[in-house]
């Protein structure tokens, strides 16, 4: 994530004097302590301190043969432990490259202990270690956190792959400066009356201070690209700077004459553009991209230069501290955001004066399911939402304006929903798919085998989705049943969606559909299989006419095709099964495929 602002070192040193500033070479590495100054810009390697190498660590020959091409060279050494890292601020469509060594001696750097040599095709404007400050977790130009002890020394090699370059921006991050803002690094590495280079933001008091014990007398100069000039009335000890410029103190005691140089830079500090208010329509689980609100902000400011964050409290936006997710996830409620705008080449210099609100329009959110069954027994059905919001409106495509509505056809139902707030409109439709389950009727059933353990087949008249139960055991699927013996059984139907359950008497029994009483032994005889589960069962025979040809029991040993001792003609013959039921009752068998064939 963005870590503190306040917690972040600067880099600065002007374009004007950076042949003083620069080192191309490791062994002239320039000192950095508390504060550390800006390249303005590399040009050319000096000598080639990897000596020929092919590569060290990440990094391998560029563009001029060797592993260095526009180098700049750093030297820093810890004095506390903790939490280290940096970021390195660039142009967007630069290319640069970095090397950390954990050594004090050039001549024998080792490998890296950090090292990126990606190429900058994503367009990013930061490499380092640590954590990159635009809040871009998968940095491909990042490294991990580096855990220093005090008393290490490191050197820093950062180099641009091409000649296209305008400088870089070191800031250094890590919990190390929250515990020990102010002595991170040892400063003793840096021998300067005036200290170390100093970076300020436009408007900032510096007062340079060369109080020496002895002095007799102090002169101030100042360079701004042209040679130090004497400053006019400047004779005191210390001296108030507010412009940007190189500048020298001329010391002279009764023993010496000092002269140290420093060098003090102004960065612009932005000012946020105004950031508008939005208003849309929200739904769950919806993010907002804070980036699209970027150009408002900078206002004209170049993205190169000033980096903006969007903070939930003016405190966090101030400090430069918890910014929110670029993908922020709303919450449902309206929300002021407090945007901070900030110089990339300094973090001190920064805007925060401007904010804005989200103000969210819920839309509706229909709890009702797409898909209904209407009972046909019940004969109508509740559709729609049960639970509505007073403040919206309700409109169907059956005309009716209400949450829910009452329907007694199968059919298509669309209902649209509407809150409307601040000129806003917000909407949401949702279709109900009515289907009508029809109570389950038998036409048939099939008996295979004729065996003292049957397969029964229920075979249905009108079509749904159904489950089956025999003689009150666990409902199934399928409307198979097997190892049924033979006899008077009772099949439980359901639908699936509640509308109720049919029970059916069913008579398990089997019969010849052909018999052939032609003399050759085989099929002589037409009789029913099972009657004798049946009580006092009568099966009774017609012609197609409907003449009454014979009546057998469960003792007949069945009819051999003959009326009054005469043959029969080869035809279709129907008969019907009846027997007494529990309650006494003589009932006829329902569902039997109720005619079978001779054939002679």
């Amino acid at each position: 994530m963005f870590r503190a602002f306040a917690t972040t070192l600067l880099l600065l040193l002007f374009w004007q004097t950076a042949q003083t500033q620069v080192a191309q070479d490791c062994a002239d590495a320039i000192p950095i302590c508390s504060n550390t100054p800006i390249n303005g810009g590399t040009n050319g390697l000096g000598a080639d301190d990897f000596n020929g190498a092919a590569s060290s660590g990440c990094l391998e020959q560029t563009t001029t043969g060797a592993i260095e091409s526009n180098s700049a060279w750093y030297r820093f050494t810890t004095a506390e432990a903790g939490q280290l890292g940096f970021n390195i601020g660039h142009n967007s469509n630069e290319d640069w490259d970095f090397a950390l060594y954990r050594s004090s001696d050039c001549s024998n750097l080792g490998e890296p202990v950090r090292c990126n040599f990606f190429d900058n095709s994503e367009n990013t404007s930061f490499i380092g270690v640590g954590e990159d400050p635009t809040g871009n977790e998968d940095s491909v130009h990042y490294e991990d956190w580096l855990q220093v002890e005090a008393g290490e020394d490191y050197y820093l090699f950062i180099n641009n792959f091409s000649n296209l370059n305008s400088g870089f921006s070191i800031q250094f991050t890590g919990n190390i400066w929250v515990d020990y803002p102010n002595n991170a690094l040892d400063c003793s590495i840096v021998s300067n009356l005036l200290g170390p280079p100093i970076a300020a933001c436009e408007g900032d008091n510096v007062v340079l201070d060369a109080t020496t014990s002895g002095a007799i007398s102090y002169e101030w100069y100042r360079d701004t690209g042209s040679g130090y000039q004497l400053i006019s009335g400047a004779n005191g000890a210390t001296q108030n700077v507010q412009n940007s410029g190189q500048y020298r103190v001329v010391v002279a005691t009764s023993a010496e004459r000092i002269v140290s140089d420093v060098q003090v830079g102004f960065n612009e500090v932005p000012i946020t553009g105004t950031v508008s208010d939005e208003t849309f329509c929200y739904e769950v689980d919806m993010t907002f991209d804070l980036n699209s609100k970027n150009i408002e902000s900078l206002g004209g400011m170049d993205p190169d230069d000033f980096v903006v964050s969007y903070h939930s409290t003016q405190t966090d936006a101030d400090a430069g501290v918890h910014p929110l997710e670029k993908q922020y996830m709303l919450t449902g409620a309206s929300e002021t955001f407090y945007v901070r705008t900030t110089s990339l080449a300094n973090p001190e210099c920064y805007d925060a004066s401007q904010s804005f609100a989200l103000n969210v329009i819920e839309t509706p959110v229909l709890r009702f399911d797409e898909q209904a069954v209407l009972c046909e027994a019940v004969g109508s059905l509740e559709i729609g939402e049960t639970q509505p919001d007073t403040s919206y409106t309700y409109q169907w495509s059956t005309g009716e304006q209400a949450p829910s509505i009452m329907v007694s056809e199968a059919g298509e139902y669309t209902l649209t929903v509407t809150n409307q707030s601040n000129g806003m409109v917000c909407e949401a439709s949702r279709t109900v798919f009515v289907e009508v389950s029809t109570m389950p009727m038998i036409s048939s059933i099939d008996v295979k085998d004729m065996s003292a353990n049957n397969t029964v087949t229920i075979n249905m008249e009108n079509n749904g989705v159904y489950e089956y139960s025999l003689d009150g055991g666990d409902y199934q699927n399928s409307n198979v049943f097997s190892s049924v013996p033979p006899g008077v059984h009772t099949v439980s139907m359901r639908d699936l969606y509640g509308c109720g359950v049919v029970e059916e008497d069913i008579v398990v029994v089997g019969y010849l559909a052909i018999f052939s009483p032609n003399g050759d032994v085989l099929n002589e005889t037409w009789q029913i299989e099972g009657l004798s589960t049946l009580d006092s069962p009568i099966v009774t025979i017609y012609d197609r006419y409907g003449k009454l040809i014979k009546q057998m029991t469960e003792f007949d040993s069945g009819w051999d095709g003959s009326f009054q001792g005469k043959p029969l003609p080869s035809t279709d013959y129907w008969f019907k099964l009846s027997y007494v039921d529990n309650d006494g009752n003589r009932t006829f068998a329902k569902y039997l495929q109720s005619h079978f064939s001779l054939r002679r």
